[in-house]
């Protein structure tokens, strides 16, 4: 094998490989030998197929197959001798081949930067923390409370259904006087005010008392989900069967052992003990979106182009995705689509930046992700799908790219905490409201 360098211009490295012909014709003969063991002819007793009648009838195959594993074993060793780290998959272009001649081929390939990272115990960070404060613990409770409500009849029959009731209902919906599939029920439980049923049936319900009948006019939404009844008017025929009042439960022992614990101090320690955690988990996050705009700012060195072109494409679909969405294109946008355009390159070129400066980081200081914490992520994730459990972790473990999507936010995690074990860190203390809030809300005002 002959490794020409043609140009390195940058990160990007052009190289003619050649290979000479008996190379190839060896790897051919190799593949007819073993194929000259497997193969049954008539006429020909087993294993004794000579191999200019194998190469006769299975060459050119064959010699398809050791041209692309030649290929690809050449062009591995090619990097390597050339102390190449690859930042993605090389291009590769064969030349003209005929059979008999040398294998000759391109292999353009953008390499890894050389990074010089930055003296980590120098950065000064200030972590955002926050007390729960009993009025949270209080609030906590109160919605424990509403969930575990009760419903019961009033005394009398003359009662007139309010917001926030439960009404059992029958109904049958009409359109142009005609029952429509699906538009029917009996013993409809509804609590009016939830949002539940199509826009205007509550409300109309307003007011209604047991045993009353009631064509509840409405029309359905225009994105609704079946094509033959979106944006359509109908006439729902009601019977108020029942109506029952909302009880609210006491807040005492009783309401803790109805959700599985003790008494109403254990129920305040739990919530108050999750409200922390959730604190917790929001501070880590502004800390860690801190340390990596620090690390942008302290890191300056040239990126692969065809990793940020590869990012920008990913986020202009999903900005694209996006606006579909919201029902808009690029014309009806609120910014231009050059400004759009601008900002997702941004975007990409800082998103490469810090995973190349992180991964290099993590390799540098052989920091790995365990097979255990992977295989916990990976259940956390199937547990997602119950009852596909099976089908997710074999998706996963049969595609490499899909698992290295869950490996990669855990490798960086823990470089994060790495770096964040060096540099100094201050905590401030700070109220929910100021830790809860979105740092670009200033900016987007």
């Amino acid at each position: 094998m002959q490794v020409t360098e043609n140009s390195a211009e940058g990160l990007k490295r052009d190289y003619t490989i050649k290979v000479e012909a008996d190379v190839l014709d060896g790897k051919l003969n190799e593949r007819l030998k073993q194929l000259a063991t497997q193969i049954r002819l008539p006429g020909f007793r087993p294993g004794k197929v000579p191999l200019s009648h194998l190469r006769k009838l299975h060459g050119d195959q064959l010699l398809g197959e050791v041209l692309e594993e030649t290929v690809n074993t050449t062009s591995r060793e090619a990097l390597e001798q050339n102390e190449i780290r690859p930042a993605m998959q090389p291009d590769i272009e064969i030349k003209e081949f005929e059979k008999g001649s040398d294998l000759e081929y391109s292999l353009s390939v953008e390499v890894l930067p050389e990074i010089e990272p930055a003296d980590f115990s120098k950065i000064e960070l200030e972590r955002e923390v926050a007390t729960v404060e009993d009025s949270e613990v209080d609030e906590a409770v109160q919605r424990v409370a509403d969930q575990q409500k009760s419903y019961e009849a009033p005394k009398s029959k003359a009662y007139k259904a309010k917001d926030g009731d439960l009404v059992v209902i029958d109904f049958v919906g009409k359109r142009d006087g005609e029952a429509f599939e699906g538009g029917a029920a009996e013993d409809y439980r509804l609590v009016l005010g939830s949002g539940n049923f199509i826009p205007g049936f509550e409300d109309q319900l307003i007011g209604v008392t047991v045993e009353d009948e009631k064509a509840v006019e409405v029309t359905f939404p225009e994105d609704y989900g079946s094509e033959d009844l979106a944006g359509q008017d109908a006439v729902f025929d009601v019977t108020v069967k029942e109506i029952q009042r909302p009880v609210d439960a006491e807040i005492d022992d009783e309401l803790a052992k109805k959700v599985g614990l003790d008494d109403l101090e254990a129920l305040k320690t739990t919530l108050k003990e999750s409200i922390q955690r959730e604190h917790d988990q929001v501070s880590r996050l502004k800390l860690k979106r801190k340390l990596l705009d620090r690390l942008a700012d302290l890191h300056e060195f040239e990126l692969p182009e065809g990793l940020v072109d590869m990012e920008f494409d990913q986020l202009w679909q999903e900005q694209e995705r996006a606006l579909e969405a919201e029902g808009k294109d690029l014309e009806s946008a609120d910014k231009s689509e050059e400004e759009m355009r601008v900002e997702a390159r941004d975007m990409a070129v800082r998103r490469v930046r810090l995973g190349l400066l992180l991964r290099d980081i993590g390799e540098s200081n052989e920091i790995t992700v365990a097979a255990e914490e992977l295989n916990r992520a990976l259940m956390q994730e199937a547990q997602r799908f119950p009852g596909q459990e099976r089908e997710v972790m074999q998706f996963y473990q049969q595609n490499p790219q899909a698992m290295e999507q869950v490996r990669a936010p855990l490798l960086e995690d823990k470089v994060v905490d790495f770096i964040l074990e060096m540099a100094k860190v201050t905590d401030k203390e700070v109220d929910r409201d100021t830790l809860f809030k979105d740092p670009d809300a200033d900016n987007d005002a």
